[in-house]
């Protein structure tokens, strides 16, 4: 009989959007600086650039009416992946005139756009109940949330954007 791999649990990732400043404080504490911000009625859409091994530049938007973050990562050549959107699952709220946070509660969603939308960190969110990480409530709220957002990205066609547009949505991107 095989074990199942040990999971990292981990408090719950919490990121800060300072549109006055133009930073974008990640989870690590570390303070990025946003090259865009950009607000509508359903979100905030956030622009920079990133020093990480596998991408050099990533766009979000924070739709906390869906309770998701939509995600583009540009991809260094070689570390290319098939995937067209990223998307987190969480809370995400402005917190004063100029400033949002995230609260990223464990699922993730990868879309291939017109193929399929895949589920990740099953694992990770009922490891973080186990621990007491996340309330029973936010843990079903998690679950609630990501299935909402498959059954709505599925319902059309596996379009991200399809969905969004039929609730007259429109995000817009570098």
């Amino acid at each position: 009989m095989t074990q199942a791999p040990i999971v990292d649990v981990h408090r719950p990732k919490v990121e800060y959007f300072n549109i006055a400043d133009l930073t974008n404080t990640d989870p690590k504490g570390y303070v990025r600086s946003v090259e865009r911000y950009h607000v509508e009625p359903w979100g905030l859409y956030m622009a920079r650039t990133s020093d990480h091994p596998q991408f050099h530049y990533m766009e979000s938007w924070l739709l906390p009416e869906l309770f998701i973050r939509t995600t583009v990562f540009h991809f260094h050549p070689a570390h290319r992946r098939d995937q067209d959107y990223y998307l987190d699952v969480g809370e995400f709220t402005k917190i004063a005139p100029k400033k949002w946070k995230a609260v990223d509660h464990y699922l993730d969603l990868v879309v291939r756009s017109s193929r399929e939308t895949q589920l990740l960190d099953v694992d990770e969110l009922l490891a973080a109940h186990a621990a007491g990480l996340l309330t029973p409530a936010e843990a079903e709220a998690a679950v609630q949330h990501a299935t909402a957002a498959i059954d709505g990205i599925a319902a059309h066609g596996h379009s991200f954007e399809g969905w969004m547009e039929s609730m007259d949505i429109t995000l817009t991107w570098l």
